[in-house]
């Protein structure tokens, strides 16, 4: 049947990560140890053992999840389990979908995530910001609210990630944010969380550092994916380097339109997901997108 391999983004982290993968096989350990030594930071042992504070600055975060990822997909392939009709990462694990693809060798990738930790770190400071998510409210209605509070305040706010209907992340400036939260609970969402995050991800106050991230893009070397792989941006297949550094480039400052995403897979033909990575984040919700489909987890 039709698969489609999943990768997950920030949030899905937790301390002890990897940690079995590593005692127990071979291809994965290969991939901390060289992460470690090409990082010159001891990250398996961030994975494995915290502190949780350390593991969540975006900074560390990042290439710490897409090691993970790596390593649980080349345990995969070493099983000769990794026949896919297609890849897809949140936000984060895009990077993963493409190492996983072939596009981008593993060191390639490795570094230029730490690029991206740190330049969103750096974001955060010369344009700081938050997120929020709303639930029981579609993806139309949050940004027409988005729009007005943004209007209001003369600041920035909108949709950063279209999770799954009725599961929406916002993002913005702190003074348009704090609006957009009134207006949406007024509007009847069902609930509206703060995240504990000072970035606002995926929206143009990213734009900030996005010259420096597209530098590190560029200097990235990229192939052609060997497995297609589901664009945040636009929801569709990329293949070709320039295809791929452009939705990097954009994505940065693009909301992440993952219901689509799984929206056009369905209408693919795929009927099996599986999640290769921390937690089981995306498996949830392709519940809510496609509940039909068959949803496996890869046990770290």
């Amino acid at each position: 049947m039709p698969t489609a391999f999943l990768f997950p983004g920030q949030g899905s982290q937790f301390v002890g990560m990897g940690r079995d993968l590593y005692d127990r096989e071979p291809v994965a350990r290969a991939l901390f140890d060289e992460a470690d030594e090409r990082l010159g930071l001891a990250l398996s042992r961030l994975c494995f053992d915290g502190p949780e504070e350390a593991l969540t600055d975006t900074a560390v975060q990042q290439p710490a999840l897409f090691t993970t990822s790596l390593a649980a997909w080349a345990v995969l392939r070493a099983r000769g389990q990794t026949d896919a009709a297609y890849l897809a990462g949140h936000s984060l694990g895009e990077f993963s979908a493409l190492a996983a693809a072939g596009a981008l060798r593993f060191a390639d990738g490795l570094a230029l995530v730490r690029r991206r930790g740190e330049l969103m770190k750096l974001a955060g400071e010369r344009s700081p910001g938050g997120m929020a998510a709303v639930l029981g409210l579609d993806a139309g209605p949050v940004a027409e609210l988005c729009a007005r509070a943004a209007a209001e305040s003369g600041r920035f706010v909108g949709v950063a990630n279209d999770n799954c209907p009725g599961q929406i992340v916002i993002s913005g400036d702190e003074v348009a944010l704090a609006l957009a939260v009134e207006q949406l609970t007024a509007a009847g969402a069902r609930k509206v969380v703060r995240l504990p995050i000072s970035i606002a991800a995926h929206t143009p106050l990213m734009a900030v550092v996005a010259e420096e991230f597209a530098a590190a893009v560029d200097a990235a070397p990229l192939r052609e994916a060997a497995i297609p792989v589901i664009a945040n941006v636009t929801a569709r297949p990329i293949h070709t380097p320039d295809d791929i550094r452009a939705e990097l480039k954009a994505q940065l400052t693009s909301p992440v339109a993952w219901t689509d995403s799984i929206r056009y897979l369905g209408e693919q033909g795929v009927d099996t997901y599986l999640e290769v990575g921390p937690g089981d984040v995306l498996l949830g919700l392709v519940k809510r997108i496609d509940r039909q489909a068959e949803r496996i987890k890869f046990e770290l």
